[in-house]
């Protein structure tokens, strides 16, 4: 018997874009009689559904999706935001006697949610905040990083240059709570987490299976429309939050006129692969994924055994 069988059991699979974490969410909810609560950045906006790889009904097989496709662009959302709306998505689900799955490639999200970290950490400086944006847009984001990583190395090595919200926030913590957003965070995670999880991620072996999967990936979205899609965004707002996904960004020199369609796709494909090489980054440093690695399986049915196998196996611990 688990030793935290009183605990909710809460489902989560992980892993880098591409890699099939929808499919197998809805085929694992499927044999479970659960629900899906979205773990993506990205898709919890409207009108960004191609580029952020958002399912269709189709690919929904009828399973229930939450936290996808509720929040205007103009929306700022934060981690903190997230392990809110998911806490009460879980409760609801198991209200129903369902299974609350996870299924998503935003490891903050996740590692906050089920590692039941609290976001009480410091105060709030506008002042400051506002300085810091602008001190990256002239001095570029790069430059901003590096001036966290000399006041909290820790937490500039866990974040990514480009993550600007979450760079900006560590240094406000820093400057409000005069400690350092590491040591602020660590101590978060010292509350027992509410829920006895499993989380399966999923990869490759041969990362070029990865990389082909993503580039092919890529192909398909164009061919669904997803020129069309970020034109529009583009005229609309200028982007905004659609500035920061990948698949977005790289079309508005096209849009501009500054550069071929060809090479702004090819540029999205680099940057897919480069944000997969960054996923896997993260998830790494969980020790409590149990990874799956798709290539060494040949049939759908033999992935789905296996993962029956191993969510019996932690439940019967």
């Amino acid at each position: 018997m688990n030793k935290n069988n009183k605990k909710p059991f809460v489902l989560a699979v992980v892993g880098p874009t591409a890699s099939g974490k929808t499919w197998l969410g809805v085929e694992l909810a499927k044999i479970y009689g659960g629900e899906v609560i979205s773990a993506d950045s990205m898709q919890i906006y409207k009108g960004m559904d191609i580029a952020s790889a958002k399912p269709t009904e189709a690919e929904k097989q009828g399973v229930p999706h939450h936290l996808m496709d509720f929040l205007d662009r103009g929306e700022s959302f934060s981690a903190a935001d997230y392990v809110q709306l998911a806490n009460e998505k879980i409760t609801e689900i198991l209200s129903r006697e369902k299974m609350p799955i996870i299924v998503g490639g935003t490891g903050l999200y996740i590692d906050s949610l089920l590692e039941n970290v609290r976001f009480s950490e410091g105060g709030s400086d506008e002042v400051y905040r506002r300085e810091l944006y602008d001190f990256a847009h002239e001095q570029g984001n790069e430059a901003l990083h590096a001036c966290l990583a000399e006041l909290d190395p820790e937490a500039a090595e866990g974040i990514h240059p480009n993550n600007l919200v979450r760079v900006v926030r560590a240094l406000e913590v820093c400057k409000v709570t005069g400690r350092r957003f590491s040591e602020l965070k660590r101590e978060s995670r010292l509350v027992e987490s509410p829920y006895n999880s499993l989380i399966i991620g999923l990869n490759y072996e041969n990362r070029q299976t990865l990389y082909e999967r993503i580039d092919h990936r890529v192909d398909e979205m164009v061919k669904a429309g997803l020129v069309e899609e970020a034109r529009q965004l583009w005229q609309e707002s200028g982007m905004k939050t659609a500035a920061n996904a990948i698949g977005y960004k790289e079309l508005i020199p096209y849009f501009e006129g500054k550069a071929e369609l060809s090479d702004c796709i090819a540029l999205i494909k680099q940057e897919t692969r480069n944000y997969a090489k960054r996923q896997l980054t993260w998830f790494r440093k969980n020790d409590r994924i149990e990874w799956f690695f798709l290539d060494r399986f040949n049939k759908n049915n033999e992935i789905l055994e296996k993962c029956k196998k191993s969510i019996a196996k932690y439940l019967e611990m």
